[in-house]
């Protein structure tokens, strides 16, 4: 009898267990993709607005804003004690300068002729001409500016992180102050960096620290687990919202810029990169299929640092890029490697607000949005790179600062594709790097994909599975 109950049970059990397509984080993702745009839609035909949600538009607005809270939480203690660990790593690797380097030369590659990308399409497609817009947009926020860059390299204190407050005064004469605080990336960069290079010249008296460096890193990247594992839930507040705010009405006269920018990015993920990856010898599909949970949280999230999380996740467990060089690496991208922000769209943007204003460039001015792109990402981190850095261009190259309020109605339907890839980029590099330097995990790249890149922090009961992980990692970690 008691057998017979046992058997029973199990059955039902294994007859109840979901399809092993639908525990994929990828299917998981597209569903909630289709599911907040059904929610968003009818939260916007129901009234909901920006200044007047409704209770279903005010509900997706909470979850999205409150899951990209939860990412943006755990992106300071990750890149300081992933920064940390694996600079401590490069104790053990010979050709750490030389890593570097050439993450930087790719970066810069890549940027290049993503630039030269937007260059051309800008030109043919002339998105700035006949748009029926007579009204001149103006703009007061902030401008990039190369100064600021500069001394934005220098930490005001140690963690990095800044703090404003807003004084609200409202018709009963109350006055409200409301204090938030922000971090910057690129200065976390910095501090971490010097920690690290200051615990190897210490030596062994450091080996406590970087041990519990190394502990923290464990730790955090358990929480960051569970954070990702509900990505679908905050997928459905993020797109939802997004299409209750903003719809995809208002891309109306500003169509064929829209098309532009989405043409150019369509070009540098589906046919740039897949062009480095099979130069490298690698698997286009491989690599997809890898980093395909990043682009679409960053799709959804439209923020670089929030995916930084699991940026970094796909490229150690899927793209089989070494811990110590990928913790350095796909940092240093999230800061300065922006090919959808900071190469394709403010060269299409500044060709579209020339004519607009009807001001023909000749081949200098060019070469100047050629020079930005390259080399002004950089000068953008920590701040909302894709804006600044196309004022950044308008102000080199002298073209008026009114043209960026023509585009910022549309600046969030842009800003998913940009997004994306960027997030495609900062993976791609350091796969691309480790590849011409010998130490890419090529078995764990072309291994066929679980569902979920985070196979070796998973429950104690996979501990089989996470071993195995752990294994091809270290391997990884020992070619260097």
């Amino acid at each position: 009898m008691s057998t017979s109950t046992n058997t029973t049970a199990a059955a039902g059990k294994t007859a109840s267990r979901l399809p092993k397509w639908a525990g994929s984080f990828g299917v998981q993702i597209i569903a909630a993709l289709v599911i907040g745009l059904a929610l968003g839609l009818i939260a916007k035909y129901t009234g909901s607005t920006k200044a007047a949600p409704n209770g279903l538009g005010a509900t997706l607005q909470i979850i999205g804003s409150s899951y990209v809270s939860l990412l943006q939480t755990a992106v300071v203690p990750l890149i300081f004690t992933a920064v940390v660990s694996s600079i401590a790593n490069l104790r053990q690797v010979s050709n750490a300068a030389k890593l570097a380097w050439n993450t930087l030369l790719w970066f810069a590659i890549t940027s290049l002729v993503s630039v030269l990308i937007g260059i051309g399409l800008g030109v043919l497609l002339q998105p700035g001409a006949n748009t029926g817009i007579t009204q001149e947009a103006k703009y007061a926020g902030k401008t990039g500016d190369w100064w600021s860059f500069l001394i934005g390299l220098f930490p005001k204190n140690f963690l990095g992180l800044g703090a404003s407050s807003t004084v609200t005064e409202s018709a009963s004469a109350a006055t409200t102050v409301s204090t938030s605080v922000s971090f910057n990336v690129l200065q976390i960069l910095v501090i971490a960096i010097a920690v690290g290079i200051a615990a190897l010249k210490v030596g062994k008296q450091a080996e406590p620290f970087l041990n519990l460096n190394a502990s923290a890193l464990a730790v955090i990247q358990k929480v960051l687990w569970w954070i990702i594992r509900v990505a679908p839930i905050g997928t459905i507040g993020l797109i939802g919202n997004a299409v209750a705010i903003y719809g995809w009405d208002t891309i109306g006269a500003l169509g064929k810029f829209t098309v532009a920018i989405y043409v150019g990015l369509a070009l540098v993920l589906f046919g740039l990169y897949p062009a480095l990856v099979r130069a490298h010898g690698l698997s286009v599909k491989q690599y997809f299929s890898g980093a395909w949970p990043a682009i679409q949280l960053a799709f959804v999230s439209r923020s670089s640092i929030g995916t930084l999380p699991l940026t970094q996740r796909v490229t150690e467990r899927s793209l089989g890029v070494p811990r110590g060089y990928a913790s350095f690496a796909v940092p240093l991208g999230a800061t300065t490697k922006m090919d959808g922000c900071a190469a394709i769209y403010p060269a299409i943007a500044a060709i579209f607000v020339a004519q607009f204003f009807g001001i023909n460039l000749d081949f200098s001015q060019y070469l100047l949005i050629v020079l930005v792109s390259v080399l002004g990402s950089a000068a953008t981190a920590g701040t909302t790179g894709a804006v600044v850095m196309l004022t950044l261009t308008l102000s080199t190259l002298g073209l008026p600062l009114a043209g960026v309020g023509l585009l910022l109605a549309i600046d969030p339907i842009l800003d998913m594709g940009r997004t994306a890839v960027n997030v495609a980029g900062q993976a791609l590099v350091p796969a691309i790097v480790a590849k011409r330097q010998g130490i890419l995990d090529e078995s764990l790249y072309n291994a066929p994909r679980n569902g979920t890149p985070f196979i070796d922090d998973a429950p104690e009961n996979d501990a089989p599975a996470a071993e195995a992980d752990g294994g091809a990692r270290e391997l990884a970690d020992s070619k260097a």
